[in-house]
């Protein structure tokens, strides 16, 4: 029999901006829901880097877990991940040192090798970098060793930084990260919140070739997932529209500014634009308490977890609280 009590929650945050809404409000909201979800005992919270999207204001995230560690007490707070490509390792080194520092024992550094945006504002954000996704390992690599103790005669030490050993975990929604996850021994958490093709082969790499490490005994897998949960299925049905239409948004290249709920989606999309957000709302946990809870157990039965990491975008501040609620509500139910 699965259990949930046993995994645990946490949640990714993009800081959406609503049409009618500004930056300001979705960076405000952001701290709102991470004082409510550290109350309700989740175990993270996560800010993904994205770049030149108008309806996602979590871009500068190193500055925004400032503003997050200075509004909260307990709660675990990363990213989600930081794109490793588009900085120089000693900048995230120091960033995240600086962060450590400030707040001991509650800071996470997920890295991805995606650039996190379109080309255009990738070569913008690289300018005079030679880095890419091809120099992913060798920079993680490169990283660690700031993080970690400074050895004698190491000629650029990280300040803040040195020392910290600020965790590192590994995103990806392909192989090469679980592969270099499972070599490395660090955590893997893998993008099934909105590209879950891949999962299950990259869970079985990661778990296969796992090789512990100072930082990870064994292998432990957390797994992104859209949530909307709310008092009834239909309740739900109504505000995961918020969510298609965003998506839909991207499909068309369009504005993802949040645009509020809709009773049908009939006629706002074309049946391959409609088959394009199904496959990316895959792993989507949507309905009242006894979906969500059944839901919850048949992707940790299915996958055997270690912890769910939800994303979230509804229009309305208090049906996002609500919804994070009533997915705790499943776990401690169980």
């Amino acid at each position: 029999m699965t259990n949930l009590t046993k995994v645990k929650l946490s949640v990714l945050e993009l800081a959406p901006v609503r049409d009618k809404g500004t930056t300001a409000e979705a960076l405000h909201n952001a701290l709102v829901l991470a004082k409510h979800v550290e109350g309700l005992g989740y175990a993270r919270f996560w800010v993904a880097e994205h770049h030149n999207m108008d309806g996602i204001a979590s871009s500068a995230v190193a500055v925004l877990l400032g503003y997050l560690a200075a509004g909260t007490t307990s709660i675990r707070l990363g990213s989600g991940g930081i794109m490793l490509p588009n900085h120089a390792p000693l900048v995230i080194a120091e960033q995240f040192g600086t962060l450590e520092t400030l707040y001991p024992g509650r800071i996470d550094l997920g890295l991805g090798r995606a650039p996190g945006t379109d080309q255009y504002t990738a070569h913008a954000l690289r300018r005079a970098r030679s880095g890419s996704a091809e120099d992913f390992p060798q920079d993680v690599a490169e990283l660690q060793r700031y993080l970690n103790d400074a050895q004698q005669g190491q000629r650029v030490v990280a300040t803040p930084g040195n020392g910290t050993k600020v965790p590192l975990w590994l995103l990806g929604s392909s192989l090469f990260s679980a592969q270099l996850a499972a070599e490395q021994g660090l955590p893997y958490a893998f993008a099934s919140h909105f590209a879950p093709r891949f999962m299950q082969q990259a869970i079985s790499l990661y778990r296969e070739n796992f090789k512990p490490s100072a930082q990870l005994a064994k292998p432990y897998v957390m797994l992104g997932i859209p949530l909307v949960a709310a008092d009834s299925d239909e309740q739900a049905d109504y505000l995961v529209t918020t969510s298609y239409q965003r998506i839909l948004s991207l499909v068309r290249g369009d504005s993802l500014k949040m645009k509020p709920p809709v009773s049908s989606m009939a006629g706002l999309w074309l049946p391959h634009e409609q088959q394009a957000v199904a496959n990316f709302f895959a792993m989507a946990v949507v309905g009242g308490p006894e979906k969500i809870k059944a839901k919850l157990k048949a992707i940790v039965s299915e996958t055997q977890a270690d912890e769910l990491i939800f994303t979230c975008d509804l229009y309305d501040v208090s049906d996002r609280l609500r919804s994070f609620e009533l997915a705790m509500q499943a776990k401690l139910a169980n």
